[in-house]
């Protein structure tokens, strides 16, 4: 004796009320296993230690002392001056429309 389908999904219903799933009687794949997950956001967060202050934030709490120096960012700088002294820097960027424009027509 067969129970009719009407049935079946009324109990599916009623069963996904109970244990607070989703009622889904086509199989549709709704992505509610990886809704359920737990969140990676808070382990991936306390994962990487907390930033401490930089130079770039000391500069900008005491302006009025010229004593930081920040070696990362000077030889970094210096690193640009080389390579635009040897001809390999990044070109210059357009200010306007019209020197934008000036280059746009020329093909090699």
């Amino acid at each position: 004796m067969a129970v009719p389908r009407s049935r079946i999904l009324d109990l599916m219903k009623v069963q996904c009320r109970i244990f607070s799933t989703t009622f889904n009687p086509e199989g549709l794949r709704l992505g509610n296993k990886i809704l359920r997950q737990r969140l990676k956001g808070p382990a991936l967060a306390s994962y990487y230690p907390r930033k401490v202050a930089t130079i770039q934030d000391l500069q900008k709490l005491y302006p009025e002392f010229d004593e930081f120096i920040d070696e990362a960012e000077e030889d970094r700088l210096e690193g640009i001056k080389i390579l635009k002294a040897r001809g390999k820097g990044a070109p210059k960027k357009k200010r306007t429309a019209e020197e934008s424009k000036k280059f746009k027509g020329k093909k090699r």
